[in-house]
Parts: C-alpha cells; sequence; structure tokens
C-alpha cells in the first residue's frame, strides 16, 4: 500500500516538472527558430543574387557548349562534304576506264606539218 502512494506521489510530480520542462522546451525552440528565421531572411538577398549569378554562368557555359558543339558539326558537315567530294571524283574516275595503247584507235592516216 506504502508503494502505491509513492508511486501516485511520483507520477505528480513528474507531471509537474514535465510541464515546467515542457515550457521551457517550447520557448528555447521558438526563440531559436525565430532566431534562424531573422538570420535566413537577412541572408535570402544575399543568397538569391548568388543563384541568378550562378544561373548566368550556366547560361553562359550553356551558349558557349552549344557553340563550341555548332563549330564542331559545321567542321564535321564540311568535312563531310570534302570527303563526299573526293568519293565523288574518286568514282568519276573509276568510272571511266583507262585504255591502253593498244585498245586505243590508230588514226588511218598520220598528218605532219612541216612548215613548207
Amino acid at each position: 500500500n506504502m508503494q502505491k502512494i509513492i508511486k501516485e506521489q511520483v507520477k505528480e510530480q513528474v507531471k509537474v516538472q514535465v510541464s515546467k520542462v515542457l515550457s521551457r522546451i517550447e520557448q528555447t525552440v521558438n526563440e531559436q527558430l525565430e532566431a534562424e528565421v531573422l538570420t535566413r531572411s537577412s541572408h535570402s538577398s544575399k543568397t538569391s543574387y548568388a543563384v541568378a549569378a550562378d544561373l548566368s554562368k550556366m547560361e553562359l557555359k550553356k551558349i558557349h557548349i552549344e557553340k563550341m558543339e555548332g563549330n564542331k558539326s559545321t567542321g564535321r558537315s564540311t568535312q563531310r562534304s570534302q570527303s563526299r567530294q573526293a568519293s565523288a571524283s574518286e568514282s568519276a574516275f573509276i568510272e571511266k576506264p583507262m585504255q591502253t595503247t593498244c585498245q586505243m584507235e590508230e588514226p588511218s592516216h598520220l598528218e605532219f606539218d612541216t612548215g613548207a
């Protein structure tokens, strides 16, 4: 019976202490949150400027890369057209078979200009 009384008293004291501690915890957490909000809001203009600057840098890099890729593709298309021209002239050369001297027609008579 005595233990029950002690348990009840301990429970009551714990409740009292928890309510005191809980209010202190709530107050501390609220103060810390307010301080964090103030800190972030004062840094937000700096942060948004930094983000905008980073975005601008990224855009410039993207434009630069696109130009570089454009130059590469222009170079490739030039190389392709040159290689097409070369292969076309090679195929034209191949399509015209060369004649050996024995296959060439000889003129029926030879004429020489003697200057006389």
